[in-house]
C-alpha cells in the first residue's frame, strides 16, 4: 500500500469508476469509490491521509463545488479533477483556484496512476512536515534541547539526566559538529548548578602564553602588563560548571595544573601564593581519542583517567539518519524566523538527498544546509542542484536540454513570484493556459513556491 495514503475517487459512471478503482488498486493504492460527491466530502478532515480524485460533472454537488468544500476543510489537500473534452479551460482555472491537477477523459490506467502517485507523494510530505512541526511544538525539557528519536539519542538523554546532578567530572566524546557543547549545557542546565555560572573555554583557541592567566587569573604585577587583578575562568565558574572544549589541545604543562585543580579543588592566581578553594564541576570534550593520545604520550594518562570517570559518547549524524527530517525541519523553522522568511517545502528528492549524505560536519553541517535552503542559495542541499542550477544538468539530447532549461526558467519565475502564477506568466510572456500545461508537464505546483 502507498504508505496509507487513501484515494477517494468520485465518478458517477459505474464502468469508469470500477475501472479506475481497479487500476489504482493494482498500482498499490487503497481506494474508495463513490458515485456522488457528498459521501466523499463527509470523510474529509484537516490533515487526513487522502488524495481526492473527482469527476467535474456529477449529480448533486459538482466536482468544482467539491473542490471548494475540500479546500475549505484542508487547503493543502491534493484534488485531481477528471474532465471531459471541452472542459480544459475550466480545469485550468480550477488549478489556478487550488486544484492539484486534472486528467482529461478518456485516460489510461498508467496516466491515472502516475498523477495520483505524484499527488500522494506530495500529500505524504505535507503530513510529515505537519507531524514534525507538531512534535517540535510539544517538545519540552531535554527532549527539546537534544532532538532525535534514534535509540542512541534516547540513551544519551537518559544518561545526561542520570548524571547531571552527580558531582563527578564528565568527558564528552564526539566528532566535530555533533553538539558537544550542547550536551555540556544540558548537563549544567539539568543539574543543581543551573543557577550559577556556565563558563566555556575552547582550549584550542587560547594562545599558550596567556592560557594560565585566562584559566587561573592573576594579581596586579604578576607579569608585564598585569595592571589589575583578573579573575580566571575556573574561579568565575565556582559553584557552577567549567566546560573545556577541545581538551586534547591543552598544553602538557597546563594539563599538570588542571589535574591538580581536579584533585585538590583549589587554585592560585598568578603572582599569588594564596590558595582559593573552588567548587566547580569540570566537563571536558574532545573529538580525538584521548586514550590513544595518552598511549602515545601526547596527553597525560593520569588526567585522562581522572576525566574519564563518566564518559558520554555523541553519535555522528550518519549513525542516526532517522533523525535527519526532524532536525532539518527544526533548523529550517529556526532559520525562517531569523531571516524573516517562510520555511519552504522540501521535495521528496531533496529529502532523499539529505538522507543519503554522510554529513562529515554532522549536525552543524545540517544546520548550515537548512539556512542555505531557507535563503534559496544555490547548492543548498548536498547532491541536489538548486532550481537555478538545473540548466547545468548532465547533457542529453537537444530536446532534453531544452526541456531542462525551460523547466528551470519556469521554476525560477514561480519562486520569484512566490507561487503567483499570473505574475510568473507576465514575466515569461506566456498565456496562462500554456503555463498550466507546462507546469503539468514538469510536475510543478504553484503552492510549492508560496
Amino acid at each position: 500500500m502507498m504508505d496509507e495514503i487513501e484515494v477517494l475517487l468520485v465518478e458517477d459512471d459505474p464502468a469508469v469508476r470500477e475501472g479506475s478503482v481497479q487500476a489504482l488498486d493494482l498500482a498499490g493504492f487503497t481506494v474508495r469509490g463513490f458515485d456522488s460527491a457528498e459521501p466523499a466530502r463527509d470523510l474529509l478532515h484537516a490533515h487526513c491521509r487522502a488524495v481526492l480524485v473527482t469527476d467535474v460533472r456529477l449529480p448533486g454537488m459538482s466536482g468544482l463545488e467539491l473542490l471548494v468544500a475540500a479546500r475549505a476543510i484542508d487547503p493543502a489537500l491534493p484534488v485531481i479533477l477528471v474532465t471531459g473534452h471541452g472542459d480544459i479551460s475550466m480545469a485550468v482555472q480550477a488549478m489556478h483556484d487550488g486544484a492539484y491537477d486534472f486528467i482529461e477523459k478518456p485516460y489510461s490506467s498508467e496516466q491515472l496512476a502516475d498523477v495520483v502517485r505524484r499527488a500522494a507523494d506530495k500529500r505524504r510530505l505535507q503530513l510529515e512536515v505537519h507531524e514534525l512541526r507538531q512534535r517540535l511544538a510539544h517538545t519540552q525539557g531535554i527532549d527539546a534541547a537534544l532532538l532525535g528519536n534514534a535509540p542512541a539519542m534516547r540513551e544519551l538523554r537518559r544518561l545526561i539526566l542520570e548524571v547531571a546532578s552527580q558531582p563527578a567530572d564528565v568527558l564528552i566524546h564526539g566528532e566535530t559538529g555533533t553538539g558537544k557543547e550542547l550536551v555540556a549545557r544540558c548537563l549544567h542546565e539539568f543539574s543543581e548548578r543551573a543557577g550559577h555560572h556556565y563558563v566555556a573555554v575552547n582550549c584550542g583557541a587560547i594562545p599558550e602564553t596567556i592560557f594560565e592567566s585566562e584559566l587561573f587569573g592573576h594579581e596586579p604585577g604578576a607579569f608585564t602588563g598585569a595592571a589589575k587583578r583578573q579573575v580566571g575562568k575556573i574561579e568565575h565558574a565556582s559553584q557552577g560548571t567549567l566546560f573545556l572544549d577541545e581538551i586534547e589541545s591543552l598544553p602538557l604543562a597546563m594539563q599538570v595544573k588542571l589535574l591538580r585543580v581536579l584533585q585538590e579543588r583549589y587554585i592560585e592566581r598568578l603572582g599569588s601564593c594564596q590558595p582559593l578553594p573552588v567548587d566547580v564541576r569540570v566537563i571536558a570534550a574532545s573529538k580525538a581519542d584521548l586514550k590513544e593520545l595518552s598511549d602515545k604520550g601526547l596527553f597525560r594518562n593520569d588526567l585522562y583517567y581522572r576525566l574519564n570517570l563518566i564518559a558520554l559518547e555523541i553519535p555522528p549524524l550518519r549513525a542516526r539518519r532517522e533523525d535527519i527530517p526532524l532536525l532539518f525541519e527544526h533548523f529550517m523553522l529556526d532559520a525562517a524566523s531569523r531571516y524573516r522568511r517562510t520555511a519552504p517545502p522540501v521535495s521528496a528528492a531533496h529529502m532523499q538527498a539529505l538522507m543519503r549524505h554522510d554529513w562529515p560536519g554532522n549536525v552543524r553541517e545540517l544546520r548550515n544546509a537548512a539556512d542555505r535552503y531557507v535563503l534559496g542559495l544555490s547548492g543548498a542541499l548536498p547532491g541536489v542542484p538548486a532550481a537555478a542550477d538545473s540548466v547545468d544538468s548532465a547533457p542529453g539530447s537537444l530536446a532534453d536540454q531544452v526541456s531542462a532549461f525551460e523547466r528551470g526558467l519556469i521554476e525560477q519565475e514561480l519562486r520569484n513570484a512566490r507561487g503567483n502564477v499570473s505574475a510568473a506568466c507576465a514575466a515569461l510572456a506566456l498565456p496562462k493556459q500554456t503555463m498550466y500545461h507546462k507546469m503539468q508537464k514538469y510536475g510543478l505546483a504553484a503552492e510549492d513556491y508560496r
